[in-house]
């Protein structure tokens, strides 16, 4: 019963999604991100001087649309290199491979900041159900997916010891006036906040989030505790 009442209001896709993310892609790489960040900066000294930041930087568009290509999305985005691979044989495929690129972001004073960074792929699958007649997918019903994906993802994360440290969630909506360097604002305020996070903590400040970064409370669905699809248990029985 519980199952169908899933169904019907659609709320196990976003949470399938989620964990199919972190169980098949992010608790692989994310372990080894700051290693290969390190053996980067081992080769290009000072490129990615800023220890707070050797993370992957998660970018969560509520909107769900997703750039292939994040040069075109926005100019101030360069791409600069790939991580080290992670190459393991999984479900049948033989040394597949697993990377991270980094980026050079560029500010307003033409400075640049080097991160690795990317998009939660499973967003362009909810893009892609809303487009799709056979999914009876409404554009709210993506809204409300998306919120539901990054909270679920966001607990997720929190719960996993060997991720800790290792990635940003960086949720956004896009304003409705077309923005050329959106993107990249979004991106520099997030470096930005991690390289000051540890003094705003020591001085006892809140950090002072932009307009267009959401939080966990934010995107509140409205949705009851006991609607929310379940964890299977074994001590039922």
């Amino acid at each position: 019963e519980m199952s169908e009442m899933s169904e019907r209001s659609k709320q196990n896709v976003a949470h399938g999604l989620a964990w199919s993310y972190y169980i098949g892609y992010l608790k692989i790489v994310l372990p080894r991100v700051k290693k290969s960040i390190e053996e980067f900066n081992r080769a290009h000294p000072n490129t990615l001087a800023r220890r707070e930041t050797w993370k992957l930087h998660i970018l969560v568009p509520l909107s769900c649309d997703v750039y292939d290509d994040l040069e075109k999305a926005d100019s101030n985005i360069q791409y600069l290199t790939d991580l080290t691979e992670t190459t393991l044989t999984r479900a049948g495929t033989i040394k597949r491979v697993y990377k991270q690129s980094l980026y050079a972001i560029r500010d307003e004073d033409n400075k640049l900041w080097h991160c690795a960074v990317e998009y939660a792929t499973p967003l362009q699958s909810l893009y892609a159900m809303s487009q799709d007649e056979c999914a009876a997918f409404s554009g709210e019903d993506r809204l409300d997916q998306a919120k539901l994906f990054y909270r679920t993802l966001e607990e997720i994360l929190k719960g996993s010891k060997e991720c800790a440290g290792t990635y940003r969630l960086i949720v956004y909506e896009e304003s409705g006036e077309a923005e050329t360097h959106f993107l990249s604002r979004e991106i520099l305020w997030h470096l930005q906040q991690q390289c000051h996070e540890e003094y705003a903590m020591y001085e006892g400040n809140q950090p002072h989030n932009p307009s267009t970064t959401l939080s966990s409370t934010e995107l509140n669905l409205q949705i009851s505790e006991s609607d929310l699809p379940q964890p299977l248990r074994s001590d039922c029985f």
